[in-house]
């Protein structure tokens, strides 16, 4: 235990940040588990004013995570590596563990490799086998958490962009009538699990878990609690996907190759919804009701909207 160090990436997204004020409220706690301190690994550009008004004496590193050579120096004393910042720098993350010895290793990956369509399913299943296999080789403990679609803040990407349609337009587009689950999971949920299992090791070394909403719950459903927060009634157009399909191959043939969505069409029908029973048998995972982080969502959204003409920061885009 002596010395232990625990360096973290990706601080500055949303379940990040929860998980740092977790760590700053259970300070005395994960002293005792890390009393060599937490690093964080940062780019140049990163805001630091939530870490800094939460964990002042973080040890700040800048490094870039696809330079391997760099994570080797920012991991070496380091026992154990929090991976937050996502499956495209994994690989990167894993070499550099297991040439500074890293002894344990909790990787934030993604549902995304449960997807039956080729070139994105593949791509996150041979990172997972290299990260595997890495770990394997060199004696790290492994945890791999797969968080199913993010929601909660205008931060996510996700349900934020939904809710601009069914603010903006008359009608909402719905492929195949919209009638495919999904089962987003609150980023707040997300960092809350992040630090259960952080500090939860024997329980959660060596394991995968999902981590997804509370339901299965179809996408028109949601663009109805979307519409109910807003106070709208919800009205959908209904697209084929073949038609939608159909576009996606002229689009891509008309911006001569340059710009494919055929296979985000493609997954856009796809059901996205995945149990998180493991997680709640094993730390207790317990995400909160989709309803209740929809309505808390869209407030913030009308909000900012009425306070910056719903624009968003650029570091909060």
């Amino acid at each position: 235990m002596m010395g232990r160090k625990l360096v973290l990436t990706g601080v500055t997204c949303n379940p990040g940040r929860v998980l740092i004020e977790y760590l700053a409220m259970h300070r005395a706690e994960i002293q005792e588990q890390y009393p060599g301190g937490i690093h964080v690994i940062l780019r140049k550009t990163s805001d630091t004013a939530h870490l800094d008004a939460h964990l002042p004496d973080a040890v700040k590193i800048i490094c870039d995570l696809t330079d391997t050579d760099g994570l080797t120096g920012a991991f070496r004393g380091m026992d154990t590596v929090f991976h937050i910042a996502g499956i495209h720098w994994s690989r990167e993350v894993a070499a550099a563990a297991a040439r500074c010895g890293v002894r344990r290793l909790i990787a934030v990956h993604t549902c995304g490799i449960y997807s039956r369509y080729r070139s994105i399913g593949e791509s996150y299943r041979e990172t997972d086998r290299i990260v595997y296999n890495t770990c394997r080789g060199n004696g790290i403990l492994l945890t791999v958490l797969r968080p199913a679609m993010i929601y909660g803040c205008g931060r996510d990407r996700n349900l934020i962009l939904m809710i601009r349609i069914a603010d903006r337009l008359p009608l909402i587009p719905a492929v195949q009538g919209g009638r495919y689950c999904l089962q987003p999971v609150h980023y707040a949920d997300l960092g809350k699990a992040f630090y259960d299992v952080l500090t939860q090791e024997e329980q959660t070394a060596g394991r995968d878990f999902i981590l997804s909403g509370d339901r299965p719950v179809q996408l028109r459903e949601i663009f109805s609690m979307i519409c109910t927060a807003l106070g709208k009634k919800p009205r959908f157009i209904y697209c084929p996907f073949w038609v939608a399909y159909s576009g996606a191959w002229l689009w891509y043939l008309l911006s001569m190759k340059k710009q494919d969505y055929r296979e985000k069409v493609q997954r856009l029908c796809e059901p996205r919804a995945y149990g998180y029973e493991a997680a709640s048998e094993t730390f207790g995972f317990q995400p909160r009701q989709i309803e209740f982080g929809i309505t808390d969502e869209v407030k913030e959204y009308v909000w900012r909207k009425e306070k910056k003409g719903n624009r968003f920061p650029e570091h909060e885009r």
